[in-house]
C-alpha cells in the first residue's frame, strides 16, 4: 500500500489541485483542521502582498462523503483569488489581446534553465510552475496526511532555529510535543522569545536593504513506532525519502537528520545514542543524536528533520541577468515577493514529512479502514514490546 501525492496548478492560475491516493476508508476528517493548516502557511513576518489577496481554503472534490474518507483517491482544490487580476496573462485559452511576453530569468530561479529544457520563449511559462504557491497544494495534502498519523498516535509539528544570520539557542532539553503548543503565535514561529524579536529585527533590516532572508526550520514527529523504512534497500532507507522530501520544497538547500552535519565533527562516543533497558520503560536511549533515526529506520524516539532554505531569488533590486530574445544585459525580472519566507516553509516541511511517514505506515501496516490499520499497528506495538518514549 503507498501514498502518493500530485500536484497541479500555476501561481496565478485559476487554481491549484491536489490529489492524494493511498489512504484507507473510514478516516474522519475535518475541513476546520485542513484549513487551520492552510492558513499557517500564510503565516510569517516578512511576508508580501500576495498574503493579503490569498485566504488559502481547500475544497475537497473526491474521495470524502460526510467526513469520512472512502478509500479512492481524494482530491483538493485550492482557488487562485489573484487569478482575477491575471485571467488575460494565465487563461488556459488563447485569447484576443496580445499577452507580452517575459524574457527577464531570474538567478538562483527555474526561469532560465526550464526554457532552455521545455523549448520556451516566455519566462511565464516555467516560472508559473516553479513558484512556491505550488506548496499551497502539498500543505492541504499534508493535513490529511497529519490526520491519518494522529489516528495511530502521531504528532507532526515544526519551528524555525534560524534566520539569516540570527539563531535560535540550542536547548538544555529535548523539546516536547507540548512545547510546540504557542508556537504559531510566535511572528517567525520560533520558540525562543529572545530569538524571535532578533529575527524581526533582521528581516526588517534586510528587507529596507531590498534583500531576501533564508534560514532553517526544524519538524519533529512524536509517537513513531519503532521499525519504519528499511535497512534492505537503498530506495527504502527512510531518511533517503525524508532527505528528497525536504529538498523537493522550492529553494532548499540542505537537509539535516538529528545532529546533522554537526556529529562530522565530534568522536564516536559522541555520535551515538547508548542504548539501555528497564522492564518499566523497555528499551531506551537517553540521548537522541540520530534524530530518530538508525539505518535507514525509525528508532522510536522523535523524528528530527532539519531544513535550509536559501534567500528567495525574486529581489525587489533585482540581480544582473541577460534578456533571452536580445541576449543583451538586463535586471532580472521583479515581481511581487515575500522578503522572508522561513516560518511557512516549516509549515510546508510537515505536510512532506507527514506525507512520507503516512507512506511508511501504509507500507508497513496496510489496511483497507482505519480501524485495520489501527489494529496491525496495536499488534506491531504488543509483539515488540513497544512503550513510546515520545
Amino acid at each position: 500500500m503507498t501514498v502518493r501525492m500530485i500536484t497541479a496548478g500555476e501561481s496565478h492560475g485559476p487554481g491549484l489541485t491536489c490529489v492524494l491516493e493511498g489512504l484507507p476508508a473510514g478516516l474522519e476528517l475535518s475541513a476546520e483542521s485542513i484549513n487551520a493548516d492552510m492558513a499557517r502557511r500564510q503565516l510569517g513576518h516578512g511576508r508580501g502582498g500576495r498574503m493579503k489577496i490569498e485566504k488559502d481554503a481547500a475544497e475537497v472534490t473526491a474521495g470524502v462523503r460526510h467526513g469520512r474518507t472512502l478509500g479512492g483517491p481524494i482530491a483538493l482544490a485550492v482557488a487562485n483569488r489573484d487569478y482575477a487580476n491575471w485571467q488575460e496573462r494565465m487563461s488556459p485559452w488563447p485569447v484576443t489581446e496580445d499577452v507580452a511576453e517575459v524574457h527577464l530569468p531570474r538567478p538562483g530561479h527555474a526561469d532560465l534553465v526550464g526554457t532552455q529544457k521545455y523549448k520556451q520563449t516566455d519566462v511565464r511559462n516555467i516560472l508559473e510552475r516553479a513558484s512556491a504557491r505550488e506548496t499551497a497544494a502539498r500543505v492541504a495534502g499534508g493535513a490529511l496526511c497529519k490526520a491519518f498519523l494522529a489516528k495511530l498516535g502521531v504528532q507532526v509539528r515544526s519551528h524555525v532555529v534560524q534566520i539569516a544570520s540570527v539563531c535560535a539557542p540550542e536547548r538544555e532539553r529535548a523539546l516536547e510535543l507540548s512545547d510546540f503548543d504557542e508556537v504559531d503565535a510566535s511572528p517567525v514561529r520560533c520558540l525562543d522569545a529572545q530569538a524571535t524579536r532578533e529575527m524581526v529585527c533582521e528581516i526588517d533590516r534586510l528587507r529596507k536593504a531590498n534583500e531576501s532572508l533564508g534560514g532553517v526550520f526544524e519538524v519533529q514527529a512524536f509517537g513513531l513506532v519503532p521499525g519504519l523504512g528499511s535497512h534492505v534497500s537503498w530506495e527504502e532507507r527512510l531518511d533517503g525519502r525524508l532527505a528528497m522530501a525536504i529538498l523537493s520544497i522550492q529553494a532548499m538547500k540542505g537537509v539535516a537528520i538529528g545532529d546533522g552535519f554537526a556529529v562530522a565533527g565530534v568522536p564516536g562516543s559522541r555520535a551515538h545514542d547508548e542504548i539501555f533497558y528497564s522492564p518499566e520503560r523497555g528499551y531506551y536511549r537517553e540521548t537522541n543524536r540520530s534524530g530518530g533515526l538508525e539505518g535507514g529506520m525509525t528508532t522510536g524516539q522523535p523524528l528530527i528533520v532539519r531544513g535550509a532554505m536559501k534567500p528567495l531569488p525574486t529581489l525587489t533590486k533585482p540581480l544582473r541577468s541577460v534578456d533571452i530574445s536580445t541576449h543583451q544585459p538586463a535586471q532580472a525580472l521583479r515581481e511581487r515577493t515575500d522578503s522572508c519566507t522561513v516560518p511557512a516553509a516549516g509549515v510546508v516541511g510537515e505536510a512532506m514529512v507527514a506525507l512520507v511517514l503516512a507512506d511508511a505506515y501504509r507500507h508497513k501496516f496496510a489496511g483497507d479502514h482505519i480501524d485495520d490499520a489501527r489494529a496491525a499497528v496495536d499488534a506491531y506495538r504488543e509483539r515488540i514490546g513497544w512503550r513510546s518514549s515520545s
